[in-house]
């Protein structure tokens, strides 16, 4: 799904006063630019397998289950970037992505959030341990930073068949909406081509 395009607003670290933390989200009747971002839409080619996966809601921190878009001014600081947010709150649209990406594949008999019958064959379990933009410090710049664990549970006897941490970083010239937007696609791009193809090693 492409990017939705909006307005650049050049954010400048003064912006991102600690009056803007967590709990400071902006107000309900705030209107805000909506991002969404892309699945991969190749992964390599192998075996088709006649499983069903079901792709388990990710568990996260309480910062990052939100549909803002997160950048840390310094390591202990989560803030959000103003005037903009996520077409799903962070856990939800990280689901959505696993599943298109896997989907497109081909190579599976059924994804979904939820199995056709009882259970599925398999489960994949993910823990979102980042997904924010980090402030280089004493620089115009940031970092982009995408990391999660994944578990993928075989449902017949609940044996863990695999677990791998996956972490990717992209860098940008500007804390600008745009650059920092940018920098999550192509980070998302890469960390969920590798996601996928290794769900697909794993289910047999």
């Amino acid at each position: 799904m492409p990017l939705k395009a909006c307005s650049v607003a050049l954010l400048t670290l003064s912006s991102l006063s600690g009056c803007a933390a967590v709990s400071a989200l902006g107000s309900a009747s705030e209107v805000l630019d909506v991002y969404e971002l892309q699945a991969p839409r190749t992964l390599p080619e192998g075996p088709v397998r006649a499983r069903d996966v079901v792709i388990e809601l990710p568990t996260t921190t309480g910062a990052l289950q939100t549909d803002r878009i997160m950048i840390r001014p310094d390591p202990l600081q989560a803030q959000y970037l103003p005037g903009v947010r996520w077409g799903d709150a962070t856990p939800v649209m990280v689901q959505t992505l696993m599943l298109r990406t896997l989907e497109a594949s081909g190579r599976l008999g059924y994804v979904g959030r939820r199995p056709l019958g009882i259970n599925g064959d398999y489960a994949v379990l993910t823990e979102i341990v980042d997904f924010q933009a980090e402030a280089v410090p004493e620089g115009p710049g940031a970092v982009v930073v995408l990391s999660l664990i994944g578990r993928v549970v075989r449902e017949s006897d609940l044996r863990i068949m695999g677990t791998r941490r996956f972490a990717v970083q992209v860098p940008v010239a500007s804390v600008s909406e745009a650059e920092v937007i940018a920098g999550f696609d192509q980070a998302a791009q890469q960390l969920f081509a590798e996601h996928g193809a290794w769900v697909l090693s794993v289910v047999r």
